[in-house]
């Protein structure tokens, strides 16, 4: 998870991180990016591995090391699993000996928090490994986790067969996980598309789906075609509710596809998420005097180590699309004059590397779409306004989706109104259709919505940098208004009326030529809240056009341009 920093100190000790105090701001609402964590200093990604939710109840030992919350308090340099104590050593220590990663532990009688000043913070962290918890997460708690995947982390989510409540509270790692995703403050609607089947399956090896290029089953830890189960569960995955959601590896007797899944991946906001069905696969077999533990990090039959390390590897990269998930790129709304030809190519990218096939539901009459290529062409007969789906598939199964509008309108007797602008608020966590520089989209108390979650956050380094958000629309010729607004706030560490950071609105043909400067503004604009501006396109009827935001940081002092709620009008 990628964060900016300014005028903040960061200080490392024993693997806590705590912060320096800002500098005073000349505006209340300045802020700086969140502050820049230790592993992106040191080009090491942090991994938590919680410990609050009875992780060693009964024979479970699901910790990396009895020194928490940092493990090389009791070996700095692990060569052995056994250099450090507990079930997961293996897992740990195999991180912690590639010199990547900084590995801590949430120890007994913490709670998981996103957004404080908590060293152990999962802001802090790149990924959360839940390995079968025994605890529900408390509201707050859940909160945090969503929030923290919704923002870019990366949760490993470990359960375990229905009915293994291991300190006999009422609730086992099935019931946690469904509550998590059905029954929390960010999104309950089945955010990451998967359910934990209430199942005990004995024993079984699943196997792993065809997907050469998957890299959580062909990662830099090897090659999985195996796990195994000994007393686990299954998955159900509803790719309706979200389109990026993959099965991995399957029952050795089941057919891949929506049901029977063990080892999953999605995504949700910006974030990552995996699931995995059984505790046996990470468990190595060492640990605390006294636990029954089971062999099955290591178990020859299976490539349980590669899959999990794999698995690690790929959350703790951020997002960029689930592993083997399909992703449709949003054209943004469509406005057309009736009886217009049209040609309107849609892309899509799979993570799996496999071929793709395009269906389109809600089409204006007239229009069709290439079953192969994903053009949609013909030329428009029906006036009206109406929602288009596209969906993607690959030869796997796994699809993707993204809806638009389409209006048609009489050419020469008006034009239908209609808001132009695909993913207007951000609010689908991605940027898509928008075009950004990395890291643009937001969401965190550090630059709130103006509504929503999301924003578009422009600089707020405080060194040189420059942050652009561009978006294409075609402005229909029978249109006579057409307003491009958005809600913007500047907050900044300058003082003074000199202008050291910029903020450009531009309007530029297909060729990338500047035809207008709509909109300028600066450190000197700084203000508390969000003001509405708007500017009119309406001499650019007729032609395709991207609008364009640039902003531009000088050498030194944090400026922040962040954009909310924008909007294309036509009329």
């Amino acid at each position: 998870m990628r964060f900016r920093t300014t005028a903040l100190a960061l200080v490392a000790c024993g693997g806590l991180v705590g912060m320096g105090v800002a500098a005073a701001m000349p505006v209340a609402a300045a802020t700086a990016r969140p502050a820049a964590m230790t592993p992106h200093a040191t080009g090491l990604h942090r991994v938590l591995f919680d410990d609050t939710k009875a992780e060693t109840a009964g024979n479970a030992d699901w910790i990396i090391s009895t020194s928490m919350p940092d493990p090389t308090k009791q070996d700095a340099a692990p060569v052995n699993e056994t250099d450090w104590t507990g079930a997961l050593s293996s897992w740990g220590v195999a991180l912690q000996k590639t010199g990547q990663y900084q590995l801590d532990t949430l120890p007994p009688g913490n709670t998981i928090t996103f957004g404080t000043a908590n060293a152990l913070d999962l802001s802090n962290f790149d990924v959360l490994v839940l390995p079968e918890p025994n605890v529900l997460l408390s509201a707050a708690e859940k909160t945090a986790v969503m929030k923290f995947v919704q923002g870019g982390g990366g949760l490993f989510f470990i359960t375990d067969h229905t009915g293994s409540d291991r300190n006999n509270d009422g609730a086992d790692a099935v019931d946690i996980a469904n509550d998590l995703m059905t029954n929390n403050s960010v999104d309950s609607t089945d955010p990451f598309g998967l359910s934990v089947d209430l199942k005990d399956i004995a024993s079984d090896h699943p196997v792993a789906v065809n997907a050469p290029t998957n890299p959580v089953l062909h990662g830099s830890f090897g090659t999985v075609t195996h796990s195994l189960i000994a007393d686990g569960t299954t998955f159900t995955l509803k790719p309706a509710d979200n389109p990026n959601v993959a099965g991995l590896l399957y029952l050795s007797t089941a057919t891949p596809g929506n049901t029977n899944a063990t080892f999953v991946t999605s995504t949700f906001g910006l974030g990552r998420v995996a699931f995995w069905d059984d505790s046996s696969p990470i468990d190595d077999g060492t640990g605390q005097a006294g636990n029954t533990l089971f062999v099955g990090w290591a178990d020859p039959t299976a490539n349980n180590a590669a899959l999990g390390l794999n698995a690690t590897a790929w959350l703790a990269q951020g997002s960029s699309g689930s592993a083997g998930g399909v992703t449709v790129a949003n054209p943004g709304n469509q406005a057309t004059a009736n009886g217009t030809a049209v040609s309107l190519p849609i892309s899509a990218t799979d993570n799996a590397g496999g071929s793709l096939t395009y269906a389109a539901n809600g089409l204006p009459a007239g229009l069709t779409i290439n079953r192969t290529t994903g053009l949609i062409s013909g030329t428009v007969t029906t006036n009206g306004t109406s929602t288009v789906t596209v969906t993607a598939t690959d030869t796997g199964g796994t699809a993707g989706t993204t809806s638009f509008t389409w209006t048609v309108s009489t050419a020469g007797t008006g034009c239908a109104a209609a808001q132009l602008l695909g993913n207007p608020g951000f609010e689908t966590g991605t940027a898509a259709p928008w075009v950004t520089t990395p890291s643009v989209i937001f969401s965190g108390a550090k630059e709130p919505a103006h509504t929503g979650s999301f924003v578009a956050w422009l600089d707020g380094y405080g060194t040189t940098h420059t942050d652009t958000l561009t978006q294409t629309v075609t402005i229909p010729a029978t249109c006579t208004t057409a307003n491009f607004s958005f809600f913007l706030h500047i907050d900044t560490a300058e003082t003074g009326t000199t202008v050291f950071d910029t903020l450009k609105v531009q309007v530029l043909n297909n060729s990338g030529t500047v035809l207008s400067t709509v909109g300028a503004f600066s450190n000197v604009n700084a203000a508390a809240g969000f003001t509405q501006r708007s500017f009119s396109l309406a001499s650019f009827a007729g032609q395709t056009i991207t609008v364009k935001f640039t902003g531009t940081e000088g050498t030194k002092l944090q400026t922040s341009f962040v954009v909310d709620d924008t909007a294309v009008n036509v009329s």
